[in-house]
């Protein structure tokens, strides 16, 4: 059984029984939502102390002027644009942050990874733009992304804050040495680890609020 049999196994057994397939969906799909409550409940005991001090350094970078770029791939693309534009335009009366989504310029991005070579799509635009004090967000489920690797690589040369995202158990991201803040999910399915990926960018964007009003 391979591709879409096996996601729905349910769908393609003879003859459908139409409420046992209700039934199925509804149970598969109160399983998922307790697994994602499980898992986030368990990101404030696991991250709580480490979102906090990322929070204040952030908050640090902000004022002296610093800019945030974020970077993924794929799903985690969109995750990245997310959480540029939950900085830059945040809703009322949240302040608006400096933050720019790497991603979001197609047009680089594809004459990158045509002209050079995808691996480098995020490094040379750090390259580039960045400079010493802003900070580079990343985010991957799997921790093993050559191109994210490589932008902390710059990143970290260039002296930025580094903040990673990542699941399973953080993968090469977690043993590069160039991550300054690593938030790890430690599930190994890819929808729970960018759902709870979410939850944790989320509160950092208001704990990096709060410490910059002085309350963290």
């Amino acid at each position: 059984m391979t591709g879409v049999e096996a996601l729905y196994p349910f769908l393609y057994a003879g003859e459908t029984d139409l409420d046992a397939v209700l039934a199925e969906v509804r149970r598969s799909t109160a399983e998922k939502a307790a697994e994602i409550v499980a898992l986030r409940d368990s990101l404030a005991g696991l991250h709580g102390d480490r979102l906090v001090a990322c929070a204040r350094r952030l908050a640090g970078s902000f004022r002296d002027g610093g800019r945030l770029f974020t970077f993924g791939n794929g799903g985690s693309s969109t995750d990245a644009q997310d959480l540029a534009r939950l900085f830059l335009r945040p809703p009322p009366p949240a302040r608006p942050l400096p933050a720019f989504s790497l991603p979001h310029d197609v047009a680089v991005l594809t004459a990158l990874a045509n002209d050079v070579g995808h691996e480098v799509v995020f490094a040379r635009r750090l390259a580039a733009l960045a400079r010493p004090g802003d900070i580079a967000a990343g985010l991957s489920t799997s921790g093993g992304s050559a191109n994210l690797l490589r932008a902390f690589d710059e990143a970290a040369r260039l002296g930025m804050v580094t903040v990673g995202f990542a699941g399973y158990d953080g993968g090469p991201m977690a043993e590069a040495g160039t991550v300054g803040h690593l938030f790890v999910v430690p599930s190994s399915s890819v929808h729970r680890i960018q759902e709870a990926q979410a939850t944790l960018y989320h509160v950092l964007w208001e704990l990096t609020l709060l410490a910059l009003d002085g309350g963290l």
